[in-house]
């Protein structure tokens, strides 16, 4: 089986510690690390932690290897190096995934590098026009229409193709990357009560329904829309395979509150496998041994899994 990329993303946060942490508990062979040899067995050395043989280090070096705590400016460009080369293997088929620990975004745009995400950067280095959010707990999934947006501009932003466009994605990949043949998509409103029934707001009536009936013209099972907090309650989710919230904070305080630390960030709609870490650099716990390895656990699983499902479909 091909390996499975990991990039430790920025150095001096937790990404290098939770994959030492991990691979003390788990069997990560068949993970290729991509980062700096010298961050990495710098920071063992300080966690008087072995590095395991069975895992593959690629190294691409930083400017500055023994960050702690502290980041550096001038490891940016490093740490979108392992991004190239995780994102270029899987194009070209030398991994079957890649996994994302944490990076800092405003470090990054402070080295003067124009940096919003993981997720918009992958989309742009694959060519993917419409990348989708999904977390995913053992019990949960849900997706975004919007992500990282002002709440006063979420109104304006979603429309009758965008909801079609998500959803559609969302159907291709939960079969085509999850082995599900017919995935059942819960779709939220967006205003509370999903709009009862135009007394307050009109988005479900213009928008969000219509583009449900596109939806199930196209025999995609779609049920909606529901008000949120109907919708995220088990009567529902125990029938259901993906949740759609409208926005970041309709749907992802539900999910965290089922499983945060044990969830993984994956994109839809690349044309490679992408999971991450639900979590961020945590430059306080970095080097100092007290960190959580349940979504990196969760996010290699994860990956695990969608490779498989891929392989068997063929």
């Amino acid at each position: 089986m091909r390996p499975i990329a990991y990039t430790v993303g920025e150095p001096a946060g937790i990404g290098i510690d939770i994959l030492l942490t991990l691979a003390k508990a788990e069997d990560l062979s068949g993970v290729c690390v991509l980062g700096d040899k010298d961050a990495i067995l710098a920071r063992a050395e300080r966690l008087k932690l072995p590095f395991p043989k069975e895992i593959y280090i690629e190294h691409i070096s930083v400017a500055k290897p023994e960050v702690c705590g502290a980041p550096a400016r001038d490891n940016s460009q490093g740490v979108l190096n392992m991004l190239n080369v995780a994102i270029d293997g899987c194009v070209a088929g030398d991994f079957s995934a890649m996994v994302t620990g944490p990076l800092h975004k405003g470090i990054i745009n402070e080295a003067g590098i124009s940096f919003s995400g993981h997720t918009e950067y992958l989309a742009e280095r694959t060519g993917a026009p419409l990348p989708v959010m999904l977390l995913a707990t053992e019990t949960l999934r849900v997706a975004l229409v919007t992500t990282h947006i002002p709440l006063r501009d979420v109104a304006d932003a979603i429309s009758e193709g965008l909801v079609v466009d998500i959803c559609a994605i969302i159907h291709r990949d939960l079969r085509a990357k999850y082995g599900l043949n017919s995935p059942r998509i819960l779709v939220c409103g967006l205003n509370p009560h999903a709009g009862e029934g135009g007394h307050l707001g009109m988005e479900e009536i213009e928008v969000i329904e219509p583009a449900l009936d596109t939806l199930r013209a196209r025999g995609i099972d779609v049920v909606g829309p529901l008000p949120a907090d109907t919708l995220f309650t088990p009567k529902y989710l125990e029938r259901a395979d993906v949740a759609v919230a409208m926005y970041h904070d309709q749907g992802l305080p539900v999910l965290k509150s089922h499983g945060f630390g044990r969830a993984a960030n994956i994109t839809l709609g690349l044309p490679i496998i992408r999971t991450s870490v639900d979590h961020g650099t945590a430059f306080d716990l970095a080097g100092t041994g007290n960190v959580d390895t349940g979504s990196l656990l969760t996010a290699i699983n994860v990956a695990r899994q969608m490779v498989e499902a891929t392989k068997i479909l063929g």
